[in-house]
């Protein structure tokens, strides 16, 4: 028995050395190459008494090889008569160098949304583009033709011109299947990971607006002294210690009428003290707001704000907020007052001076499209309906089973074209099953939805599901669920089922 000691000790080690470099094998780095872009066309409007509907877009493409991309955008109206249309649809495309630094981009986005009583019909729509640009190596832009037509019903439909900015923004991800894998920070030293980590922060928040001076609804009737109640997130990055990027979107669940909604991109100054337990943020956003019968013209917003945040437990702070929500001619006025939990991660690296622990670990991130169906869906004219809409879910997770996640969804079939949500919550997924092929999923979620002539009341409801998830390959799942939503305050009550595609990924942060 003396003599199997050694040799026990050897099989001990030796499986120890391989486990250790397995997981360092596990950790290669991947990097995806892809842009962020802002694009803008001024939309003919089928009455020829009304201005053109100004409408810009924000989107993420990532290139699926050296010549064509796939990604998501939103789109807002800043400009015309109809503030709060919004839509969010599913981007593909091909971009071609053809001599030097020029390039050909041609494409076709297909979403859904409205709004705002536009002719949007169930709020399907495609908008195909061809672009002639010039890339300047740290941002390109490009122009052409691009032709727009809201075809489930509607009336909005055309050709104009096309004009987009696109920045390159690149990131860098493992295996989903490594989410929660813990590492002493050492022994990343020399590898691919070594090197500046990436800041960013994400929040939910709760949003009032106290509404002042001239400010009213659609139909003229004053919006002064209403307090209009909103839910919603805020994304940043950070691209030094100081100065940081975000975008936030939120939804009113309380105060107005349903369907009210805003989404900003902007940037910000961030300061540290108390030996980074507390931090002040000043911010400057602009950006599209409208609906709920609130009338904010074209939509074009601003949103200046300063912050004061404090340090409640690792890297999780309560963030409270003031500032004004305004259009630039103030014709719609307010002052805000928040509350918010916000989240810091350092990613992609472990060189950073905001990093104090030896332990890192990979957080898990699912990006979801989906198409949901509610059955009978009530109507506020007391009938119902079936409807149809495109929705967005991000999922990041907490630990290795449970996630909070995020979901904004607008309408695209069904005649309900305004009708959009904004909702979050938790949700908790099992370990594979069937050759590390299924796994199966419950969530509950809730938060603002409206619009569309959709019985949601102020907007709040509640939309618990359950579901499957099909792997196709390392990082991407078939997606299908069913499900139950109930407004608050309004008649809708429905059975829903879903089906979409899971982007699934794991990101390196500090703990």
């Amino acid at each position: 028995m003396v003599n199997n000691i050694p040799r026990a000790l050897l099989l001990v080690l030796t499986f120890s050395v391989h486990f250790f470099y397995a997981q360092n094998e596990n950790l290669e780095k991947n990097s995806q190459i892809g842009f962020a872009q802002i694009d803008f066309l001024s939309i003919d409007m089928p009455d020829a008494n009304e201005a053109n509907m100004d409408f810009t877009g924000i989107h993420y493409n990532a290139m699926l090889n050296d010549w064509s991309y796939a990604g998501l955008g939103f789109y807002g109206a800043v400009g015309g008569e109809r503030g709060g249309f919004f839509t969010l649809g599913l981007n593909l495309g091909v971009r071609k160098q053809i001599y030097k630094n020029l390039f050909v981009d041609a494409g076709l986005h297909f979403g859904g949304g409205g709004g705002a009583a536009a002719p949007d019909g169930g709020g399907a729509f495609i908008l195909p583009h061809v672009n002639l640009g010039y890339d300047f190596k740290y941002f390109s832009i490009s122009g052409g033709w691009s032709y727009i037509d809201f075809f489930d019903g509607g009336a909005i439909n055309g050709n104009q011109l096309y004009a987009s900015v696109q920045i390159p923004l690149n990131y860098d991800y493992s295996n989903f299947d490594n989410r929660q894998l813990e590492l002493d920070t050492e022994s990343l030293n020399n590898t691919e990971w070594d090197k500046k980590s990436h800041r960013i922060s994400a929040m939910v928040h709760l949003n009032n607006l106290s509404v002042k001076g001239d400010s009213k609804f659609v139909d003229g009737s004053s919006m002064d002294g209403r307090t209009m109640r909103l839910a919603g997130f805020e994304f940043s990055s950070f691209v030094n210690d100081d100065l940081f990027y975000f975008i936030k979107a939120d939804g009113a669940y309380s105060g107005i009428p349903a369907g009210y909604m805003d989404i900003f991109i902007g940037g910000g100054y961030h300061l540290s003290m108390n030996k980074n337990r507390t931090n002040i943020q000043a911010k400057f956003g602009i950006g599209a707001g409208g609906g709920g019968g609130v009338d904010t013209k074209g939509g074009f917003l601003i949103y200046p704000d300063i912050s004061i945040e404090q340090k409640v437990y690792d890297n999780l702070y309560l963030s409270i907020n003031k500032g004004y929500l305004m259009s630039p001619d103030s014709h719609f006025l307010s002052s805000t007052l928040g509350f918010g939990l916000k989240y810091y991660v350092e990613k992609d690296g472990i060189q950073s001076k905001n990093i104090s622990k030896n332990k890192t670990i990979l957080k898990g991130i699912q990006t979801i499209l989906k198409q949901d169906w509610y059955l009978n869906a009530s109507r506020n004219g007391g009938f119902e309906q079936d409807m149809h809409q495109i929705s967005l879910q991000i999922n990041v997770f907490l630990n290795k089973y449970i996630y909070g996640t995020g979901q904004t969804s607008f309408a695209n079939f069904g005649d309900a074209g305004a009708y959009a949500e904004g909702i979050v919550g938790l949700g908790v997924q099992s370990n594979n099953y069937l050759n590390n092929r299924v796994s199966i999923f419950a969530q509950v979620l809730g938060g603002a939805a409206g619009g569309g002539g959709i019985s949601t009341g102020e907007g709040l409801i509640v939309k618990p599901s359950a579901g499957i998830n099909v792997r196709l390959t390392n990082s991407l799942n078939l997606r299908g669920g069913i499900g139950y939503v109930k407004a608050r305050g309004g008649s809708l009550s429905s059975v829903f089922g879903n089906f979409g595609l899971s982007y699934n990924l794991s990101f390196l942060t500090s703990k």
